[in-house]
């Protein structure tokens, strides 16, 4: 996830578009850039590896005057590390086309080695970059010498060139493009990544959302996938893909700035949990078919047969993260793959038990969470292969690791973790089943069957968001209780730790998750007549074994909210129900965790406790 702005009119157009980044940069902070055609149609650039005042500070010792168009771009890395060269905007070779990018370009090493052939020179690591090159190609084709045109005439010429470069390219963008030699034009357009349009009076904005300009404007068109907008300063066309023009509606924003930042949500932990739709897809895209390694040794050098050389899987992490590596076991274990999983604190005594055969996963969503990095040392230091599952391009785990896969899930603001752990949820279920097919725990239509029962899985996310005014009613009702208990059993006993974590992280009570056969060795002493009992039991194996927990804890007083699915619940017996959409029972855990997040959220709420700041914890723990 990254944030975009791009402008065109009269105004002070560097002033407006570092003041748009300012405001997006919670979507992205490890470089940032602008870029902007002056009086004299000359580009203006500059980037800086960092936060958006250091850009604000080098624009200001370097002022450009008379610009009336531009575009800029905060960056969360997803390609290429944090630096000045990787940041955004991109130009081609002639330095005169300009892009910046939201989305990740899944075709772009084929489209680079072409370009490569032809001659092209690249400046950066990025999958960016080619967007710049290969439009470049298209003026080519179109046989443009911008010098012996006027400038309004290369505008039919530029958008046709981006209208054809578009058709070159696959995966999720959101795009804003400017060319020095047609400065009264700014293009945009948008396939599987936000993209809004700001209607002003004289001038025109663009960026990945609306916080990027309301204080210039609120009327706005939002694009949708497959569109185009050509932006100039007194009017805005609409277009398709294949260049058909089509009519937009605007609408009025009502929001203020601060709830803009958070897409119109209280918080911004109720924004990233509605975003886990698009963080599983995100993860997903362009790396399930086929099954069985070879999109893992193109993406980062892990192939078919070193899959099938390691005798055994090792995850380490810390407190959410843990509980996905804990998912993990169960799912390497459930195709017969041996693994294990521990807390990275607490990983000294395992790792001298490691060798050259283990595969060691290390999961962190900042890359910076000093007991696995410390763990991660201990396990290379003893010959094991360490593969990193992590959110950040060139965080320190992506610098020590042997392999990485990225989540790709964009920034997460809120302190409690919520799209990154389906994220690394999605990654794991993604390396499970190449591992499983590259090792022959699965066959070719078993394969298949389990990637397209991964790739449903961020339409019943969706599914699953929509009871969210059930679950909020729920959780208001227990909003006094200063005692939980959360239990499950087999693949989402883990989630049911998630649970009491999330909910003492952000509402500051006390929670327990258990296993749901442990109740008796002890859990079930601390029952007591109106107790909160979150018991997750969607269909699958241990469905009778968990309906006898829940019947046990009811006997005792509790009082029972079951997450279960349209047929478990015909054999739970619950005071409350929260039903999801059915699933098979290895893919449960994508779903299950969503109401209990929802959960933890409104009964903070009512609680009216800082939810996105709780009081004690950091993002990411960076000391041991």
């Amino acid at each position: 996830m990254c944030g975009i702005t791009g402008y065109i009119g009269d105004n002070k157009t560097t002033d407006i578009l570092i003041d748009g980044l300012k405001r997006l940069e919670y979507r992205g902070y490890d470089s940032c850039g602008i870029a902007v055609v002056d009086a004299k149609n000359a580009l203006y650039l500059k980037r800086v590896s960092g936060r958006v005042d250091a850009l604000d500070k080098l624009v200001a010792q370097e002022p450009v005057k008379g610009a009336q168009s531009g575009v800029g771009h905060t960056r969360w890395a997803t390609h290429g590390a944090p630096s000045e060269d990787n940041a955004h905007p991109h130009t081609d070779c002639s330095g005169r086309v300009v892009v910046v990018h939201n989305g990740i370009i899944e075709n772009y090493l084929d489209l680079k080695e072409k370009l490569l052939a032809s001659g092209h020179k690249f400046k950066s690591e990025t999958d960016t970059e080619v967007i710049a090159h290969v439009i470049e190609e298209k003026l080519k084709s179109l046989h443009v010498q911008e010098k012996a045109i006027r400038s309004d005439m290369l505008e039919p010429v530029f958008f046709e060139a981006f209208r054809r470069a578009l058709a070159e390219l696959k995966g999720s963008f959101a795009l804003s493009v400017i060319w020095a030699a047609c400065p009264n034009m700014v293009l945009a357009a948008r396939m599987y990544s936000p993209l809004v349009v700001g209607l002003g009076k004289g001038e025109n904005f663009i960026a990945s959302d609306v916080s990027a300009f309301l204080k210039y404007t609120k009327r706005v068109v939002f694009l949708n996938d497959g569109e185009i907008a050509a932006v100039k300063k007194d009017g805005v066309d609409f277009y398709t893909f294949q260049g058909k023009k089509v009519a937009k509606e605007s609408v009025t924003i009502q929001w203020d700035s601060t709830m803009a930042e958070k897409g119109g949500y209280k918080h911004f932990m109720l924004k990233e949990i509605h975003e886990q739709a698009e963080s599983v897809e995100n993860t997903l895209r362009g790396r399930l078919l086929p099954l069985g390694g070879n999109i893992l040794k193109a993406e980062m050098g892990l192939s078919a047969e070193a899959i099938k050389s390691f005798s055994s899987v090792q995850f380490i992490a810390c407190g959410t993260a843990y509980h996905a590596a804990l998912i993990g076991r169960v799912l390497f274990e459930n195709f017969g793959i041996p693994a294990s999983a521990d807390v990275a604190s607490e990983f000294t005594d395992r790792a001298k038990l490691l060798g050259k055969g283990t595969l060691v996963v290390a999961i962190s969503q900042s890359g910076e969470t000093a007991d696995t990095l410390f763990a991660v040392r201990e396990a290379k230091a003893v010959g094991a292969t360490v593969l990193a599952i992590t959110n950040t391009v060139g965080s320190t785990l992506t610098r020590e690791a042997d392999h990485v896969l990225y989540t790709h899930c964009g920034p997460e603001i809120g302190v409690a973790s919520t799209k990154a752990f389906l994220g690394q949820l999605a990654a794991i279920y993604l390396l499970a089943g190449h591992f499983a097919a590259a090792r022959g725990a699965l066959t070719s239509s078993e394969a298949r069957s389990y990637a397209e029962n991964l790739l449903k899985v961020p339409r019943l996310i969706e599914e699953t968001l929509a009871q969210e005014k059930e679950i909020a009613k729920i959780a208001q009702g227990f909003a006094s209780s200063e005692h939980f208990l959360f239990i499950s059993r087999h693949v989402n006993y883990p989630i049911a730790l998630e649970g009491a974590l999330k909910i003492k992280e952000i509402s500051y009570v006390h929670a327990e998750g258990y296993p749901a056969g442990e109740m008796k060795h002890g859990p079930i002493a601390i029952i007591y007549k109106g107790m909160p009992l979150l018991a997750v039991a969607p269909s699958g194996r241990a469905l009778d074994l968990m309906a006898g927990n829940i019947e046990e804890a009811k006997a005792r007083g509790a009082e029972v909210v079951a997450i279960v699915d349209e047929d478990s619940r015909k054999t739970v017996k619950a005071s409350r129900y929260i039903t999801l959409p059915k699933t098979e029972e290895l893919f449960t855990p994508l779903l299950t965790v969503i109401p209990l997040q929802l959960f933890a959220y409104y009964v903070a709420l009512a609680k009216k406790c800082d939810i996105d700041k709780p009081r004690n914890l950091a993002k990411s723990v960076t000391v041991r």
